[in-house]
């Protein structure tokens, strides 16, 4: 969740801060904060809300010193208030820290704290392990850190300063991502590889449960009982334009344009035409050790829960394996059944989400064989998985989901191509499915060039107060992937039902104002969702129907149609999804919702 930034070297860390920050602004809009060291005075300046009313605040008069750390926060413990944003300080002002997690005994160190004669002027978690910090420190901050570190239960990122020493930066890590940036005569420590791309390419990836020392000279990593850890350098693929608008009024318009390439850039390399089948060297999954896989799990949160629920689709009726789709957030509270000889995947955009590591541990634990679906290279779930796939979809700024969906779809097409061709598919239909794959960026290009009527639809819908998604078969994800949409960026409340269940209770809420969105491509359910428009006109709801074209049965039932290609049955919500994307776009700017920055989220979800 929370955004981290820390520079250390010969230039002005004020600038570097605050750039860092508003390219990770993303991870947390509450509240954000900066300190600089200046020689042996520790400057803090911090504001409630978005990063720009502190930008505004410090213009003209920025701290100065050459040693920093910069935090963007997403509230966990206290309201979103200046007192609660960081850094944080130690009882003698002299220490600030800043932090993403949670400490889960915060409570009782803050009792003996107070114990002690500490004073706590916030009401968060991070304070006390601030004040931890300092009741350790004796002169050397690496020390106190670990020793305080120690002491603490939860997860944390952290980067910690302090006046007594300029020039040193100590981080630390256990369950949210840090990332090293090495410079030339200079570091840098960010929770996200956007923060580091203007500056340096090399990054270290910490460990959970290592500590690192960052000085402008050089570097050096250990583990909180002070074992040395010699860590690979590696190298950021993406570029600074990358993570730029431009020219898009919007980041995730621009992530929903962006959705024909980075499909091509997710099958580049795998799809084999001629064998109708795949080439996923990644999945470290031998033909033998393939075909002993007699139950898969795929565990996900949110957005990934809904291409993990396309996934079982695909992999159910292709390759005959049985498949269960779980809330990693539930996963491992209840017990799981897992075995040996259970395959686990676990899909996140980040890489980092933080119910969806500890279900992989979970599984790990118990004898599964894991796989990861991850866009972001060197992420902790790519670093833990005994194999996967790198959706290599470029990133995502925008907090919601996008091109990593539709990123998600095919590669979890692939990965079922691959097991399907050694079961029981044949080579022709192996084919078929190579070719239906290869064919979906070209058709997505088809309808973003028609997104203007999307727009004409929202002008009609904006002022919708509820909305209904409808779906059947693999495009009943489809339906509440387009209802998560309205929901985040518009703050509409819609909800994604599979159709005949409408029956079983929310037919009751259609009326004439009741937007309902169908999801209706012709695919083998065509006829069975038919007669479930005809029972939302008999209540007088208004349809908004995805179609293929020359669908005039639907046509003649809804109030508006959009069009998409056609493909295979299984494929269909890698298409119907694109127009439910826009539409919940231009229905939020119509509404003047800040799209980028939707309330009370935060793109990568780091905490329980």
């Amino acid at each position: 969740m929370c955004g981290i930034v820390g520079y250390v070297g010969p230039r002005q860390a004020s600038k570097i801060l605050m750039d860092g920050l508003r390219r990770m602004e993303y991870r947390g809009y509450d509240s954000a904060g900066i300190a600089v060291l200046d020689g042996g005075d520790l400057d803090i300046r911090k504001a409630a809300g978005k990063l720009g009313i502190l930008a505004a605040e410090i213009a003209g008069n920025e701290p100065l010193g050459t040693t920093g750390i910069g935090h963007t926060r997403w509230a966990t413990h206290g309201g979103p208030t200046t007192p609660n944003a960081h850094p944080h300080t130690d009882q003698s002002g002299k220490i600030a820290l800043i932090h993403n997690g949670i400490i889960e005994n915060a409570a009782s160190i803050k009792k003996a704290l107070v114990a002690r004669g500490h004073v706590f002027t916030s009401e968060t978690d991070t304070e006390v392990l601030a004040h931890l910090v300092g009741a350790f420190y004796e002169g050397n901050l690496e020390e106190a850190v670990a020793s305080a570190l120690r002491d603490v239960d939860g997860a944390y990122g952290i980067c910690v300063i302090s006046s007594d020493e300029p020039g040193v930066l100590i981080v630390a890590r256990n369950g949210s991502p840090i990332i090293l940036g090495i410079g030339d005569g200079e570091n840098l420590v960010a929770s996200d590889q956007s923060a580091l791309l203007e500056h340096t390419r090399q990054v270290i990836y910490l460990d959970n449960g290592e500590l690192a020392v960052l000085t402008a000279d050089g570097y050096r990593v250990r583990t909180l009982t002070s074992r040395h850890v010699d860590k690979p350098i590696n190298e950021i693929e993406w570029d600074l334009a990358t993570i730029e608008r431009g020219g898009f009024e919007h980041f995730m318009l621009k992530e929903i344009f962006e959705q024909p390439d980075s499909l091509e850039n997710t099958m580049r390399g795998h799809l084999l035409e001629d064998s109708g089948n795949v080439r996923v060297y990644g999945l470290k999954l031998s033909d033998e050790q393939a075909k002993s896989v007699k139950r898969i799990i795929i565990t996900a949160c949110g957005t990934s829960w809904h291409s993990a629920l396309i996934g079982k689709y695909m992999i159910e009726e292709l390759a005959r394996i049985p498949t269960e789709v779980e809330y990693a957030s539930e996963f491992r509270y209840r017990n799981p059944i897992v075995d040996s000889d259970t395959l686990v995947i676990a899909i996140s955009q980040s890489g980092e989400t933080a119910d969806t590591l500890a279900a992989l541990l979970e599984a790990k634990q118990r004898g599964a064989r894991t796989l990861g679906l991850v866009n972001v290279v060197g992420s902790t779930i790519a670093r833990e998985v005994d194999g996967g796939l790198y959706l290599r979809c470029g990133p995502e700024i925008g907090v919601a989901s996008t091109k990593a969906f539709t990123s998600q779809v095919v590669a979890l097409a692939m990965v079922t191509l691959r097991f399907a061709r050694l079961k029981n598919m044949s080579l022709l239909e192996g084919r078929r499915y190579v070719e239906a794959l290869t064919k979906l960026p070209g058709q997505i290009r088809e309808i973003l060039d028609r997104a203007d009527e999307l727009k004409v639809l929202a002008e009609k819908f904006a002022g919708s107060s509820n909305a209904l998604y409808l779906g059947r078969g693999v495009n009943f994800p489809a339906a509440l992937e387009g209802a998560l949409k309205m929901k985040e960026i518009s703050y509409i409340h819609a909800e994604g039902y599979p159709a005949a269940e409408m029956k079983h209770g929310p037919i009751a809420l259609i009326d004439e104002n009741m937007p309902v969105v169908v999801v209706a491509p012709r695919d083998a359910v065509h006829g069975k969702i038919v007669s479930n428009i005809q029972e939302v006109r008999a209540r007088g709801g208004r349809v908004i129907a995805i179609v293929n074209a020359g669908d005039e049965e639907i046509a003649k039932l809804a109030e508006a149609t959009f069009i998409v290609p056609e493909t295979l049955d299984l494929l269909t919500p890698v298409l119907t999804v694109i127009p439910l994307q826009l539409f919940s776009y231009y229905v939020a700017v119509l509404r003047g919702c800040n799209v980028d920055q939707p309330r009370n989220l935060a793109k990568s979800v780091t905490v329980e």
